[in-house]
């Protein structure tokens, strides 16, 4: 019989330990408090809800990421959140069903089934931001700001935006007349960048249409893409001017506030394509390939609940940004208190704890290895004193 290491976890699942737990939870704490100043309001969807509700309106890619189990008081499906966005869509189309402007925010741990990349962990903690009941590119700018804001609380300044909009792709599309099936290809072809598949994907296609889709590789770049995009469909397909614009409008504004922000463009980006409905947005940063935090707006998701809204947001990964972050950054020494309750240490050893020092009491007569300060009595008074090596 095989012998079972209880101690393995499943791939790409892992356990965050104290020094990074640290890290994770001041994080969370920071990044909420800095959407709370934003006029985010927090939100705590459970970790589990019926399928019917939380596999609605974003797509197959959620759901082949969700796990699933049968309910064992109602017999129904329930499904185990991987991604926390369709809960927040809910809450405001029918929880909170507010008129106007809603914002909300949230921090969780959500499980897929496999990893969207290479390197990602299958139980991400993500963290995020969601403005609703507005339509305006403002609302986009307020969003993507707030993204960038939440990599500045990571010490990250030096990152790129990259920006794109899905409406430049359908206009192509709509133009070209594909069928599903084909689509399906072009659209899997253009995901990843593959210029011999997708030529491949279009090869009994008109010039024209096969010169419109494929040079949609070629848009990703500087601002003189969105020069070339004009360029490209002013005759041919004049709908996808509208996103253009929107494109240009949006890193106008953004550069206004953060000059020194270097932004790409991508016009075959298509994250997300199966919900988002306008622009949509990444950061990256140096020495990590994969964006640390992306978003877009994802129009009238919350139709499936009876009230369709306006809707754009962002998201990240709590242990991506840990990766990001000295722990040095933020641990203090400890104190090493004696293992009394005589009522004078007590008070003091509160006075402490409530000032934000870590006191941990001095067991078996060994301070902890994490204190660097010990509390001395003297004259009837305890002092501070350096814990001697």
């Amino acid at each position: 019989m095989a012998t079972v290491d209880r101690w393995q976890l499943p791939d790409g699942v892992e356990e965050v330990l104290p020094a990074q737990a640290l890290v994770v939870e001041r994080l969370r704490r920071q990044l909420l408090d800095l959407y709370r100043s934003w006029g985010y309001q927090l939100v705590i969807p459970p970790l589990m809800e019926f399928t019917e509700s939380l596999l609605i309106g974003l797509g197959s890619d959620l759901d082949l990421l969700t796990f699933r189990m049968t309910d064992q008081l109602s017999g129904r499906t329930l499904g185990i959140r991987a991604d926390i966005t369709p809960q927040v869509a809910r809450i405001d189309a029918h929880s909170l069903a507010e008129t106007g402007i809603t914002r909300l925010c949230y921090a969780g741990s959500t499980l897929h089934t496999r990893p969207q990349s290479l390197l990602a962990s299958r139980s991400p903690i993500q963290v995020g931001a969601e403005l609703y009941g507005d339509d305006t590119l403002a609302a986009d700018v307020e969003v993507i700001r707030l993204m960038l804001a939440t990599l500045d609380t990571v010490g990250m300044h030096e990152m790129t935006l990259d920006l794109g909009h899905v409406g430049v792709y359908e206009a192509v599309l709509a133009n070209a007349g594909l069928d599903g099936e084909r689509e399906a290809t072009v659209f899997d072809a253009l995901q990843r960048k593959s210029r011999p598949d997708l030529e491949l994907a279009l090869a009994d296609m008109d010039p024209a249409i096969i010169r419109l889709i494929t040079g949609l590789l070629d848009l990703h770049g500087d601002e003189s893409v969105l020069d070339g995009a004009r360029a490209t469909f002013a005759e041919a397909v004049p709908e996808a001017l509208a996103a253009v614009d929107a494109l240009q409008q949006v890193a106008a504004a953004i550069r206004r506030l953060r000059p020194g922000l270097t932004i790409y463009f991508d016009l075959a980006e298509l994250r997300g394509y199966h919900y988002h409905t306008g622009i949509v947005f990444a950061a990256y940063v140096p020495d990590h390939g994969q964006a640390l935090a992306n978003g877009g707006r994802y129009n009238n998701v919350g139709k499936v609940f009876s009230r369709a809204r306006p809707a754009t947001g962002f998201a990240t990964d709590l242990k991506a940004l840990m990766t990001l972050f000295s722990v040095t950054q933020i641990e203090r020494g400890a104190i090493s208190a004696p293992d009394l309750d005589t009522p004078g240490l007590v008070a003091r050893v509160g006075e402490l704890r409530a000032a934000g020092e870590v006191v941990i009491s001095c067991l078996s007569g060994s301070p902890d290895p994490r204190c660097d300060r010990q509390l001395v009595e003297v004259d009837n008074e305890w002092l501070l004193q350096p814990l001697q090596s």
